[in-house]
């Protein structure tokens, strides 16, 4: 019996015999899973927003943490307080058309002189929102009020957080003087006040301090026309036993004020249109101009003109008191 060989493998046929082949897997490459996939991060409402935002409001004014000028003016509690209830009228009472934004300074000084109307000295406020919302750098307008706006406990306060300060020349140049927006209306009570048969027209700028003020700080007068205002307290009637009782100029009856108590003080939603003139220059005159009453008195008389002549072609162009 023949003995069997054993032939020895060798190494890489023992290779070939226990490894099995690989084949390549074709198609795009997998990309790793992370372990904890990344939860974005939740989206803060508007109200939590708002809430955070008045919780900041609130600690800032216990905390002190507010700047006011020289004259009261207090920037943040007109923004956040003051403004609100006074762009809901502007808007969708009143729906304020604004044109001639153009001829207000991007900066520097400038006096913007108005008409005065409507029984109440709405049309200050709306003027003063007209020009904050409408300016390309939201400027404010600081007004100038009468004295007894500023004799009114609350209501004094008020206006002089909101920027407000007393009708006369030397608050008037300083505001001028440091490049504010000023605001007057110098037909002063008895624009506001006149009876609704006189409506759109003007009576008189007093004795044109006004003119001197921008002639002694050589800024620009722009005439503003207030169209919209007359007719939203036609004022029938004054109570003079009252008024002088109240200490007021005047106590106005309309068709519904008294006779229909808080509900007739109310104002009609007029159709408003604001718009601001070319500016008049006085930089161009010789120092002290301001002292020459024959200058000044010209001067005055061409803003009133403008301002009139604007009014009598806005209503000539007017489609109706409440819709047009």
């Amino acid at each position: 019996m023949q003995e069997a060989r054993v032939i020895p493998l060798q190494r890489a046929d023992r290779h070939r015999r226990f490894t099995a082949p690989t084949k390549e897997i074709e198609g795009p490459p997998v990309e790793p899973v992370p372990l904890r996939p990344e939860r974005p991060a939740p989206e803060v409402s508007g109200v939590r927003r708002g809430i955070a935002d008045a919780i900041g409001f609130a600690h800032r004014r216990l905390a002190g943490d507010y700047r006011v000028d020289e004259f009261g003016f207090d920037p943040e509690l007109t923004d956040r307080l003051l403004l609100p209830p006074l762009r809901l009228l502007y808007r969708n009472w009143f729906r304020v058309e604004v044109s001639g934004v153009e001829n207000l300074p991007l900066d520097g000084g400038a006096l913007v002189v108005c008409n005065h109307s409507g029984t109440l000295p709405i049309d200050a406020l709306m003027t003063g929102l007209a020009v904050h919302d409408n300016h390309p750098r939201g400027r404010y307008l600081r007004m100038l009020g009468a004295d007894l706006v500023f004799q009114v406990p609350l209501l004094g306060a008020l206006a002089r957080k909101s920027g407000q300060t007393l009708a006369c020349n030397p608050d008037a140049e300083q505001l001028l003087r440091s490049g504010e927006l000023v605001g007057v209306w110098p037909e002063g009570f008895k624009g506001v006040g006149k009876p609704f048969a006189d409506r759109y027209k003007l009576q008189r700028f007093g004795r044109g301090g006004f003119v001197s003020a921008a002639l002694r700080t050589g800024v620009p007068i722009i005439p503003c026309s207030i169209v919209g205002a007359e007719e939203i307290y036609p004022k029938i009637g004054d109570l003079k036993t009252v008024a002088r009782l109240l200490g007021l100029p005047y106590f106005p009856i309309t068709p519904f004020f008294p006779l229909l108590g808080p509900l007739g003080a109310i104002p009609l939603p007029s159709k408003w249109h604001i718009r601001f003139g070319e500016p008049i220059a006085t930089d161009d005159h010789a120092v002290g101009a301001a002292d020459d009453p024959m200058l000044v008195f010209t001067l005055a008389d061409q803003v009133r003109e403008t301002i009139q002549q604007t009014l009598y072609r806005m209503l000539s162009q007017r489609g109706g008191t409440f819709f047009g």
